[in-house]
């Protein structure tokens, strides 16, 4: 019997509680997911190459191989009864085997081929009526400018790309930046950056969390907070484009649309993030249902609820050292809950865990 599609799926056809939910990757969102499934009463199987991770810590079982590894790969598959992702850079060949093994996917595989690849997601984009920047393939120096180069796959938290001005710029990224092909898309002199997070279940019902304004510093984010300062008409548009994503992918999980505000209000899709995201992380303490429960609800078959929210709230990440040094007053701040990740080491650029600053509601609208 394959076990790869949903279609057909009744709604009401729930995994048992108790079932296992296998999650590929072992970072934070693993260990959130993991702690998300547990309190639903569902045990969760990582599979990462970390012998120490954030996920293993909190996780059922722990399979520690690389993800090529395709023998500790089919004795995962068969371990649990429903497949997820931590996140999207997962190579082809190891898509290739999860459909091979029947694996049931929750997103589907299909819907990571195309997010993890910038030209297909653009195209996908575009085909399904969302707004990107102007763009094309980036073969040489002779694209306009300003332009921001970038990987096509592989790239994350400001890594791969590179803003450039002229041709000599452009040549110096061609050669640094990998792997190619590269893309350029025109720069956009947006006012500002929200995402919008929502969830599919198996049954197509979505739930679409309020639009979230992000500020970020190196290309990471820093900060997020809702509600977003933006006019009803660019909400409504951004709560469209993501239902068109999760419909368009016949997606089952939570997904983020990062997108940028232009002047004059319009939007301008940026990424498709196919999994909780760094910009949802608020809802764990100001939503009656976080981005965890709701991927877990998608992935397990449960319903997807409507969130609720009950707090306004600024989402700050703890990054690096200067991260570190914050998280003594994070805990002692009885407005704050602060969210550690458990990661080992500390460097520059590093998320190592975030906090969520409360108001009671309408606050931030006066502010």
């Amino acid at each position: 019997m394959t076990r790869r599609s949903d279609a057909g799926t009744a709604a009401g056809a729930a995994l048992p509680f108790g079932a296992t939910i296998g999650i590929l990757g072992g970072g934070q969102l693993g260990r959130m997911s993991a702690q998300a499934a547990a309190q639903l009463g569902y045990r969760t199987h990582v599979y990462t190459p970390e012998a120490e991770s954030p996920a293993g810590e909190v996780a059922s079982a722990v399979t520690v191989a690389g993800f090529e590894d395709f023998a500790a790969l089919a004795g995962f598959v068969a371990a649990v009864d429903v497949v997820t992702f931590e996140f999207e850079n997962i190579v082809p060949a190891v898509l290739d085997e999860l459909d091979r093994l029947g694996a049931l996917c929750r997103p589907a595989t299909m819907a990571l081929r195309i997010t993890q690849d910038r030209i297909l997601e653009k195209r996908f984009l575009g085909a399904m009526g969302i707004p990107v920047a102007p763009w094309g393939l980036a073969t040489g120096v002779d694209i306009p400018y300003p332009a921001v180069l970038k990987t096509s796959r592989l790239g994350y938290d400001g890594r791969g790309q590179a803003r450039v001005e002229n041709q000599a710029e452009a040549a110096a990224a061609l050669r640094q930046l990998a792997p190619h092909p590269l893309v350029w898309e025109a720069f956009m002199p947006f006012t500002l950056e929200i995402s919008a997070v929502a969830a599919r279940g198996v049954d197509g019902a979505v739930a679409v969390y309020d639009i979230v304004e992000n500020l970020h510093r190196q290309h990471i984010l820093a900060e997020s907070r809702v509600p977003a300062r933006i006019a009803e008409a660019t909400r409504h548009a951004a709560e469209a484009h993501v239902r068109r994503v999760l419909e368009g992918l016949e997606f089952v999980g939570v997904l983020a649309l990062e997108m940028f505000v232009m002047p004059d209000g319009a939007i301008i899709a940026n990424e498709v993030a196919p999994r909780p995201h760094n910009s949802g992380h608020w809802a764990m303490d100001a939503c009656q249902v976080s981005q965890f429960d709701q991927h877990v609800r998608a992935v397990a078959g449960l319903p997807v609820l409507a969130p609720r929210r009950h707090a306004d709230v600024v989402m700050d990440n703890l990054v690096g050292p200067e991260g570190e040094a914050r998280w003594a007053a994070a805990v002692a701040d009885p407005d704050c809950v602060p969210h550690w990740y458990g990661k080992r080491g500390v460097r520059a650029g590093r998320k190592l865990g975030h906090v969520n600053r409360l108001w009671p509601l309408g606050t931030l609208a006066r502010k």
